[in-house]
């Protein structure tokens, strides 16, 4: 699913998406009503999101998409490289951020990557995170509720970067299982995404990397 507001970087995209065999586009949006609507008639695997748009931004409807579906992968793609943008998706909870000008081969390999779990980050925004981590500019919440044993083994295996089906495999969990530690670590961290809940946990010392 792609969310843009221009109509030949929709066209671009699809036209891009059409040409790997695993990869399907099942619709696109100009603004957030029709994102929302989308998303919710479709329910997508992955959303390419566009975060500079005219009637409300990107970061805002990864929010409120995933306020109502939780698990929604969503990539920020975008021109612009201004901090306020990457910190905003990263805290909407987008799961990937590239720029528009990223090959096309890295764009497919990254929908393929955030659709298996994983958290893909150009490096300007990895660079954002950290710092985002490193200050007060990241969230901390207040009394945690603490982690289980295996909820941590299941978070020192987020911030390495395993997909729930590579955490299954070497926990011996079913991948359902995974999924529902995931959903407990995010809620106890009060966090919104993976990527939120990896950066909060290394700000508080519940885990090293």
């Amino acid at each position: 699913m792609v969310v843009d507001d221009h109509p030949m970087v929709r066209k671009g995209l699809s036209m891009f998406i059409s040409g790997f065999s695993d990869l399907q586009l099942v619709g696109e949006a100009a603004n957030a009503a029709a994102a929302l609507e989308l998303y919710r008639r479709e329910r997508p695997d992955v959303v390419l999101m566009d975060l500079v748009m005219p009637e409300e931004d990107g970061a805002s409807i990864i929010h409120r998409i995933r306020q109502e579906f939780p698990q929604a992968a969503m990539i920020a793609l975008t021109s612009f490289g201004e901090e306020h943008l990457i910190q905003a998706a990263l805290r909407a909870g987008a799961r990937g951020f590239l720029y528009k000008t990223v090959s096309v081969d890295e764009l497919a390999q990254t929908i393929r990557q955030v659709h298996q779990g994983r958290a893909i980050l150009d490096p300007k925004a990895s660079d954002v995170m950290l710092r985002m981590i490193s200050s007060s500019t990241w969230h901390q919440a207040p009394e945690l509720d603490e982690l289980s044993e295996r909820e941590n083994q299941v978070l020192q295996l987020l911030v390495e970067g395993l997909t729930n089906k590579q955490i299954a495999a070497q926990l011996q969990l079913r991948p359902s299982t995974v999924k529902q530690y995931i959903s407990n670590i995010l809620a106890k961290l009060h966090a919104q995404s993976r990527t939120e809940a990896v950066a909060a946990a290394l700000k508080m010392g519940l885990i090293t990397k």
